[in-house]
């Protein structure tokens, strides 16, 4: 009542806004008002630079925006051979697989000013060996997307007869004569590495302000497999067309952007290697992952049945909610975390518990035990092909530092800390007469932080081999070299590494467990140690906010949009990146140029050795008994070399007869 008497008027208002008004005076009519075509050729380039992909069938006119590439179907053995032998005549030519899996549907081929759509569906180009002939001349360029996983997809089924020589596609694609191939998606990735995207049409707006169907449109959420032959030949001839047609304007940008040489002699060398790599694959004993399973199952049933004594009571360990009550309530354990769905029981939250609460500490390690059982002693059972061997896909266009991944299934992510989660690597073992040859980059970052810093004391510290995180230790906890504790090392040790990621003292104070105050005076001591660290970090960000972005050693770009955001978490977040990703571009640039380097040194000593895995700063070969040791000897000697740093580019390597006694 107090209300409707103080606020009359504001009832009153609100009742007039709220009615419709019928007698409002308009002077269009309905049919005025009748709203048209919406899915308009402009609507469509709008639709196409929000990436609304849901959106491009409804629109009856997205086919003539793009109505400049026209094609040629080729169903027959006689016009293919045509279509290859003008495409050969040419400077460069477009080339586009069309495929899943091990299956080809179509490729696409443009030169010359013409194109062609050649679906094959195996007796349509096979010869009767089982192989095709491509037959270009020997110094036609190819422009392409997705070049590493038409190479993968082709190997054991194509050849290119090149001057009359019939040769493998990888030997005319290797590392050493890789010139005059231009990978379009590769190209994209570099000029702006964080996209999720590069597909033809995304490249084709972007670079050619062309707006073309998109491989969604014209092969439908069913795959290629159901895709109607004339949508299928409509995709190979506009991937094809456009990788052509686009590859100036790239290579443009690419050397605007002083990236020329990254491109030419680092990524696109890599697709080969990659290739190899994929095609190779590491034998996996399916015995022994299935005996590692029944390990992990025996210690999974330990920890639940000692969870369930010390709960006093069955539940669902894999419920948040039933783990949040029975910690936090039913055993009433302080330093829980309310939310609206219940008790938080993160991974952060119950670390901070461990330490006084036995209960914690099981279901810690039950939770690692049993992501390793589904992700790797169940998971990998799955990608053990016919031949024993898994294949696991490198994604050179996904991080946005330039490091590869490795995805179906990841093996990036083996474990390497828990001895039990180390274990997964008996699993994997080398072909009969064969040892594996492991080797790894020591403190690669931190020796990358020290070049790049100039930093005298931290490069003399690796020219002298001494032990950078006790001496980190005995400056940042101001002890004497020859006192430092086991602990203060590793305290150190995470501050090093802690540094290279920007790390702030909240994070720092959680990994070490101690408060924010002494992380802030652990990291403040260290740049006081440190200056000249401290001011080629900072000269990172500065760099950062002015350009837009951080550059590698080696000229890689990293964008940091984050730097200009309004949100305080964003900006800090932008200038931990600032920091880091010189560092981590770097690295991952090394690491791209040893496999290259390691890779052609085996070719050219002949040997049948092969590079077949790279995780992180890693890199496995297989090889014959016979040439282990010098399989060992270039891969120490190829890592090493693989950049001219004022510190020593140090490996660590061994020989086994397991990926585990190898590393």
């Amino acid at each position: 009542q107090a209300a409707m008497r103080d606020h009359y008027d504001l009832a009153v208002l609100s009742q007039d806004l709220a009615t419709i008004r019928t007698d409002a005076p308009i002077d269009a009519s309905v049919s005025d008002l009748k709203m048209g075509q919406i899915y308009t050729p402009e609507a469509y380039e709008l639709f196409k630079s929000l990436g609304f992909k849901s959106f491009y069938d409804r629109f009856e006119s997205a086919d003539e925006a793009a109505a400049s590439i026209e094609w040629e179907v080729i169903t027959d053995r006689a016009a293919a051979d045509r279509a290859f032998e003008e495409a050969g005549k040419t400077d460069m030519a477009g080339v586009a697989l069309l495929a899943e899996g091990n299956e080809i549907y179509g490729l696409g081929l443009s030169a010359g000013g013409q194109t062609w759509a050649l679906l094959t569906d195996r007796a349509t180009l096979e010869e009767a060996s089982g192989q095709v002939a491509f037959n270009f001349g020997q110094d036609t360029g190819l422009d392409g997307d997705y070049l590493k996983e038409a190479l993968r997809t082709l190997r054991s089924k194509v050849r290119l007869l090149v001057s009359g020589e019939t040769k493998e596609l990888q030997k005319w694609l290797g590392p050493d004569t890789a010139e005059g191939w231009f990978d379009t998606v590769i190209a994209a990735y570099l000029l702006d590495p964080l996209k999720s995207d590069y597909d033809y049409d995304d490249i084709a707006s972007e670079c050619l302000k062309m707006t073309c169907p998109s491989r969604q449109e014209l092969a439908g959420k069913k795959g290629l497999s159901a895709a109607e032959p004339e949508k299928l030949a409509g995709l190979a001839a506009y991937d094809a067309a456009v990788s052509l047609m686009a590859a100036g304007p790239l290579k443009e940008k690419l050397k605007a952007e002083d990236m020329e040489k990254l491109f030419d002699e680092v990524e696109m060398p890599l697709t080969a290697v990659l290739a190899s790599m994929e095609t190779a694959g590491i034998l996996c004993d399916p015995e022994e992952l299935k005996a590692y399973g029944e390990r992990l199952t025996g210690r999974i049933d330990e920890l639940t049945a000692s969870i369930y004594e010390k709960a006093g009571e069955e539940f669902n360990i894999n419920s948040p909610k039933q783990l949040g009550e029975i910690l936090f309530v039913k055993m009433g354990l302080k330093g829980g975390k309310k939310t609206k769905t219940g008790y938080s029981t993160a991974a952060d939250v119950l670390e901070k518990l461990a330490p006084d609460n036995p209960i914690i500490s099981d279901i810690l390690e039950y939770r690692q035990l049993t992501k390793l059982k589904s992700t790797y002693a169940d998971g990998l059972q799955a990608y053990i092909e016919k031949d024993g061997r898994i294949r696991t896909t490198f994604n050179q266009t996904i991080t946005a530092t330039g490091r590869l991944s490795s995805t179906e299934p990841n093996l990036q992510n083996i474990p390497m800390r828990e001895e039990l989660g180390r274990l997964i690597r008996k699993c994997f073992v080398p072909s009969a007469g064969c040892v594996f040859v492991d080797a790894d980059y020591s403190q690669i970052e931190l020796r990358i932080l020290a070049h790049m810093s100039g930093d005298e004391e931290l490069i003399a510290a690796y020219r002298d081999a001494k032990d950078i995180h006790r001496i980190t230790a005995s400056q940042v906890f101001h002890v004497p070299f020859d006192e430092v504790t086991d602990q203060q090392r590793r305290d150190a040790k995470a501050v090093n590494f802690g540094i290279i990621y920007g790390i702030s003292s909240f994070g720092l104070s959680r990994d070490l467990s101690i408060s924010t105050k002494e992380a802030d005076a652990y990291i403040k001591d260290y740049f006081a140690a440190y200056p000249t660290i401290h001011a080629f970090l900072t000269g990172q960000v500065e760099t950062a906010k002015a350009t837009g972005s951080v550059r590698s050693l080696f000229g890689r770009k990293r964008p940091i949009p984050e730097l200009k955001s309004s949100n305080f978490m964003q900006r800090s977040f932008g200038e931990r990146v600032a920091m880091n990703s010189p560092i981590q571009g770097t690295a991952a640039d090394i690491m791209k140029i040893a496999m290259i380097r390691v890779y052609n040194r085996l070719r050219r000593e002949g040997l049948k050795s092969k590079l077949i895995l790279q995780i992180h700063d890693e890199l496995l070969i297989e090889a014959p008994e016979a040439e282990a040791e010098t399989a060992a000897v270039i891969l120490s000697e190829e890592m090493g070399a693989a950049a001219d740093l004022s510190v020593e580019l140090k490996t660590d390597g061994h020989i086994g007869t397991d990926w585990y006694e190898a590393k």
